[in-house]
């Protein structure tokens, strides 16, 4: 069985968009397990910018930080629209 087979293949834009998802969901537990209402903070974040709508707990801020707020505004639209 040639292994080519059972190979996975992602564009640069899937890989976006799956890390995106995947920094999303932690960030939503970590102010979950912490009390916030995430989608409150969340969208707080998006709008304003200020990284103080996103808990420091388990990296929370940190990660959401690594992607530009546009790209998740982006990612999410087209999430929705799909």
């Amino acid at each position: 069985m040639n292994s080519m087979e059972n190979t996975v293949r992602f564009t640069g834009e899937e890989m976006a968009e799956q890390t995106i998802k995947e920094v999303l969901s932690k960030v939503y537990q970590a102010l979950e397990e912490k009390g916030y209402n995430p989608i409150n903070q969340i969208s707080g974040y998006l709008l304003s910018g200020d990284p103080a709508y996103i808990t420091s707990f388990n990296n929370a801020r940190a990660l959401i930080h690594q992607i530009d707020r546009d790209d998740i505004i982006r990612h999410l639209v087209r999430s929705y629209l799909k």
